[in-house]
């Protein structure tokens, strides 16, 4: 059982491989020695000097110990190479296919199959492959040191040995299958696990925790029927095997018996027999359980070589040109269903020191603009040009390096508030984060708790809403990019926070160029161009002023907000 395209990851672990294996045959040998000089000293008197044999028999067994042992460090040596390198072609995988890797693959089943389906594979690499080598080496060798002995034992015992592969080579035909849609629960069971803690606060504040409980229920019933089934097969196949080995063992016991009793072994010879004959079939044994173990490791490779096969979205190769950029889209169309357009012939533009809104209904396309602007959707129609460059040309890279996106998910990692601001620039300067947060309004709280150094918690969760909305912001600022798109980067945040946002915005928007996505109004009064979006397509534009005179959609919308905004007051005020 080799799969081939493992064995490609295994560049660096060969020489370990090899190590493992010469180590096996040598303590071998030296256990053969061990049963030689055994034999010996049975078959001599006590005055023709037994000591020589008996203190070779001794040594012999302590080498074979030490070749044990150098075989375990070479098994890890093996293996520790091979998951390090499967782990970083995963990632680097994942890097190749950015932000958007989520859409499809999921992140419970990546988690599993980086961590425990690669450490699955240990056991492949480590104790399988070295233990397949050696069940190849190990009868021959055995049967040329048996042969001199008793030829038509060491040939039966030699003859018997294939039963072992053969069952094994029975077995990984019934249980690859099994072991395939026993991983699959697996993963679901763990898709819907971490699926509700990252949803507990929903469930709770909805009432649906019990539902989702029974789901959860369903999938651990799934997962453990798989297992059971597993494990039924796996004892079933290690009973037959002992069955194989032992009885094996026990022919060899025979034979000897056998032999002594019509003359033609003497005692020595018998006992030889006797105590070699269990080795024809323990290493074959010892395969035979590494096996199990490697079938499952190889069950989450399928799954791994998957997501190392993905086709990767398509990329350009070319970048921005130098400075100020303008950013205009010319009749865009995008759809992620055939059936229906999120996106049918936008028009837009951006431009340097101006400020450009997006306003209308949920579902109406204004954040795939700003998906498409930033890299993260590619497939559109039409055109998208970044400083007289089609997008489609630029490498996403490249083009992260030149329009920010900045939405109100922006994530905080655990660490410093200097390390959360530094991914943005990691040679910026204590001063430049200073100002960055300044300019975000979140310097005066941050100062108190710590400044730079305070120590945040995962996701930010020492901070509140606002305060790591602004955080968010003063790392983009940090960024320093030509283009800055905000996608409702000032939903879910207090008052206070939405003005010290809003007043950063405006303030970028006037060297920069600036497209701000919005679904509060109010927001964007001050704009120099609002395009209303619904159902993909802009349904109106203008300046706030020359939208409310047309009296149409956006000024419809205009009013409604009014209307809840000042009933919201008078309810504060009672």
């Amino acid at each position: 059982m080799l799969d081939r395209r493992l064995m490609r990851f295994a560049e660096g672990a060969n020489r370990y491989v090899f190590l493992n294996v010469l180590l096996q045959w040598t303590g071998l040998l030296l256990g053969a020695v061990v049963v030689f000089s055994l034999a010996v000293c049975l078959g001599r008197a006590p005055a023709a000097g037994v000591w020589i044999p008996l203190a070779a028999a001794v040594g012999a067994a302590g080498l074979r110990a030490l070749c044990g042992l150098g075989a375990a460090r070479a098994s890890f040596l093996a293996s520790a190479g091979v998951k390090r390198r499967l782990r970083q072609a995963l990632y680097d995988k994942l890097l190749a296919f950015g932000p958007s890797y989520a859409e499809t693959f999921p992140t419970a089943e990546l988690l599993q199959t980086a961590t425990e389906g690669v450490d699955q594979l240990e056991t492949y690499f480590g104790k399988y492959l070295p233990q397949f080598f050696f069940s190849l080496l190990a009868p021959p060798t055995l049967f040329c040191l048996l042969a001199p002995i008793s030829l038509s034992a060491a040939g039966i015992l030699l003859a018997c040995t294939p039963l072992i592969p053969l069952l094994i080579a029975l077995i990984r035909r019934m249980a690859g299958k099994m072991l395939g849609r026993h991983w699959k629960s697996y993963v679901t069971l763990g898709d819907v696990f971490l699926e509700s803690l990252q949803g507990m606060t929903a469930l709770k504040v909805y009432g649906a925790d019990g539902a989702r409980q029974a789901q959860m229920r369903a999938e651990a019933e799934t997962f453990r029927r798989s297992t059971m089934r597993v494990l039924q097969m796996q004892l079933g196949s290690i009973a037959v095997m002992d069955l194989i080995a032992y009885g094996g063992a026990a022919l060899g016991v025979l034979l000897a018996v056998l032999g002594h009793a019509g003359g033609a072994l003497d005692l020595p010879g018998a006992l030889t027999v006797t105590l070699l004959s269990a080795e024809f079939f323990l290493p074959l044994r010892l395969l035979g359980s590494y096996f199990h173990v490697a079938m499952s490791g190889l069950a989450a490779s399928g799954r791994m070589f998957q997501i190392l096969d993905a086709p990767l979205p398509e990329d350009g190769t070319g970048a921005p040109p130098p400075g100020p950029l303008t950013v205009s889209l010319r009749d865009v169309s995008f759809s992620y269903d055939p059936a229906r357009a999120a996106l049918s012939g936008v028009t837009l533009t951006l431009a340097p020191g101006r400020l450009v809104s997006l306003v209308g209904p949920s579902g109406g396309g204004k954040s795939t603009v700003a998906a498409l602007l930033a890299g993260r959707r590619r497939g559109y129609a039409g055109q998208i040009g970044v400083g007289g460059v089609e997008l489609r040309t630029l490498a996403r890279e490249g083009l992260s390096r030149r329009v920010t996106l900045v939405t109100h998910e922006d994530f905080v990692f655990e660490g410093t508030v200097a390390d959360n601001l530094r991914l943005a620039r990691p040679d910026a300067p204590d001063e430049a984060l200073t100002a960055a947060l300044r300019q975000a309004q979140i310097w005066d709280f941050l100062e108190s708790k710590g400044g730079l150094s305070m120590a945040l918690a995962a996701r930010g969760a020492n901070l509140s809403g606002g305060q790591r909305q602004r955080l968010c912001l003063a790392r983009a600022l940090l960024r320093d990019s030509d283009v800055y798109l905000f996608d409702e980067a000032t939903s879910n945040i207090d008052a206070e926070s939405e003005d010290a946002v809003m007043a950063a915005v405006r303030a970028l928007a006037r060297t920069k160029a600036v497209l701000l996505i919005s679904h509060r109004l109010a927001n964007v009064v001050t704009s120099d161009q609002i395009h209303l979006l619904a159902r993909g397509t802009v349904a109106e534009s203008g300046t706030h002023a020359a939208l409310l005179a047309r009296g149409g959609a956006y000024a419809r919308l205009w009013a409604r907000q009014a209307e809840l905004e000042q009933y919201a007051k008078g309810g504060a005020a009672l």
